[in-house]
């Protein structure tokens, strides 16, 4: 119809001016191929990724790779930060999804902070028609909410539990003959950091014994349990072989606790053994290694940049998305390079 109106003015016009013409009629009437597009669709999506804290350089990346594939992708990203705050990432997200339909995200990407994933804020969004990403975190209402929303709702995630059993694989090579191993853990109540403990707990050999201290996921958390157990009568007896921490930062602030030891011959001793970490990333805990400060970690490849494009797929596509996606970690160095401490 519109085709008819436009030629209908060019009967005393050229051909080339014609042309020229319906195509004017056409791009102003968001018209392609004879389909007319919708506002929309036309509408640059925009994503909301939420991460639980600034501190930690594996959050760092998850960020990056946001920026990155926002720019690959041809979408809005906003990063916002819970500081390891689960109702202040609940609020946040909330607000998001609440906001006007102009200004609310297409799309939301978060890795949750406290123990659960938020099923009553991932409702919300899958009411309000907003795609929902759970990253490096099971959740068990996605199946239901695929169901009974139209908005792409999908989990990806790492392995927590091989990446418990690469580290411990990693301490039984370093400690052949058994040891004590200080193992820094991650919240308590977050399930990556369970997970992670429980392929450890699988991995390792009957005669590498735990001592467990926790963190959250921060240099400084972990810098300050080591401080804290330095201080028990107990920790001035034991024998420690190793140190192993459920990141990269956390093995560093295990290392900067031990440094700050008054006594030379204790500094020397706590600094002398193997650390260990994981996340893995180029130019934190790659970097660590090469310069002796952790003698391996293991790589966790960052998955919001997956998340985006999945997103993208679905919303821009319409391509059908897995329930579930997968990262693959890996061992730095390999574990066929490692040789024994002692």
């Amino acid at each position: 119809m519109i085709i008819y109106l436009c030629l209908s003015e060019c009967r005393n016009r050229s051909v080339g001016e014609t042309c020229q013409h319906v195509l004017r009629h056409l791009l102003s009437a968001g018209c392609i191929l004879g389909e007319r597009r919708t506002g929309d669709d036309m509408r640059k999506k925009k994503f909301l990724v939420s991460l639980t804290t600034s501190d930690n350089d594996y959050q760092i990346e998850q960020a990056l790779s946001a920026e990155q594939a926002a720019q690959k992708f041809g979408v809005d990203v906003q990063v916002v930060y819970a500081e390891n705050d689960a109702i202040n990432q609940s609020t946040q997200l909330l607000n998001a999804i609440q906001a006007a339909p102009d200004v609310r995200p297409d799309g939301i990407m978060f890795e949750p902070v406290g123990g659960t994933a938020l099923p009553q804020v991932a409702r919300a969004a899958a009411t309000a028609g907003v795609g929902w990403a759970v990253l490096n975190r099971e959740a068990s209402y996605v199946a239901e909410l695929r169901r009974t929303s139209k908005a792409p709702i999908f989990v990806v995630t790492s392995d927590h539990v091989e990446i418990g059993r690469i580290q411990g694989r990693q301490c039984a090579a370093l400690l052949p003959k058994g040891g004590a191993i200080l193992y820094i853990q991650g919240p308590s109540e977050n399930s990556a950091a369970k997970e992670r403990t429980l392929g450890m707990q699988e991995a390792k050999p009957a005669n590498l014994q735990l001592t467990i201290l926790k963190g959250q996921w921060t240099e400084a958390s972990s810098q300050k349990a080591v401080r804290n157990w330095l201080k028990l009568s107990t920790s001035q007896k034991a024998v420690i072989d190793l140190i192993a921490a459920q990141d990269d930062s956390m093995a560093m602030g295990a290392r900067k606790a031990f440094e700050e030891l008054g006594s030379r011959a204790d500094k020397e001793r706590w600094l002398k053994i193997p650390y260990l970490g994981c996340d893995g990333l180029p130019t934190t805990g790659q970097a660590w290694v090469r310069s002796g400060l952790l003698t391996a970690t293991i790589f966790i490849p960052p998955n919001t940049g997956q998340a985006i494009e999945m997103m993208v797929d679905a919303l821009q596509h319409g391509k059908p998305l897995p329930e579930r996606a997968t990262t693959v970690a890996a061992s730095v160095p390999q574990l066929t390079v490692l040789r024994p401490s002692k």
